[in-house]
């Protein structure tokens, strides 16, 4: 089998007949999902026309990135995920903590200048773009305070139903104004550059 872009053989291969095992279908680890989203959004950044610069060596404190246009700077954080949503506040939920508490405790915690940028590869082959979202500190806390029917979640979804319990029925859908754009990269600009 050859291996492209340093992606080998699936786990199962050589494997037949009842001695196969099934695996997911995710190719990345966490490590991979982690640099494939900060390159992919260095080059979202860039093709928008703004000057790039990426913070050396993994795990920087606050962004991992500078995005810059007309003299105006934008700190850039950058989430990837495979899944469909980012847990971004699971620390700061504790017991006698609700989600609400949780999402503010977390949104104080980060810099109000930060710009996420959000990074899903779930459901794209190699070779395709992901779907990719800026958001400001503020607007990820009242998304994930309002999330699960108004009860709060640790996790930011793109697209999610709840088939059971209190949401059961509810949809969390990030906003469409979140898409990564020339007009949300200008609005950004606008209020936090």
């Amino acid at each position: 089998m050859v291996e492209i872009l340093g992606i080998g053989p699936p786990p199962t291969a050589g494997l037949v007949g009842k001695h196969k095992k099934t695996q997911p279908s995710i190719l990345m680890r966490q490590f991979h999902v982690a640099v494939a989203a900060e390159a992919f959004a260095a080059g979202l950044f860039a093709q928008a026309g703004c000057d790039v610069s990426v913070q050396y060596g993994a795990n920087q404190p606050e962004y991992d990135l500078i995005a810059s246009r007309d003299d105006r700077f934008l700190k850039i954080s950058v989430k990837g995920s495979q899944d469909g949503g980012w847990g971004l506040i699971q620390s700061h939920k504790k017991q006698g903590v609700s989600y609400a508490e949780a999402a503010a405790g977390w949104a104080t915690a980060q810099s109000q200048k930060v710009i996420y940028c959000l990074v899903q590869f779930q459901g794209k082959p190699i070779g395709s773009c992901p779907d990719v979202f800026l958001a400001s500190v503020e607007e990820i806390a009242t998304q994930l305070k309002s999330s699960r029917n108004g009860h709060g979640n640790t996790i930011l979804y793109v697209d999610y139903t709840y088939k059971k319990g209190i949401a059961s029925g509810s949809r969390d859908l990030l906003p469409q104004y979140w898409k990564f754009s020339t007009e949300r990269l200008r609005q950004l600009f606008a209020e936090y550059g």
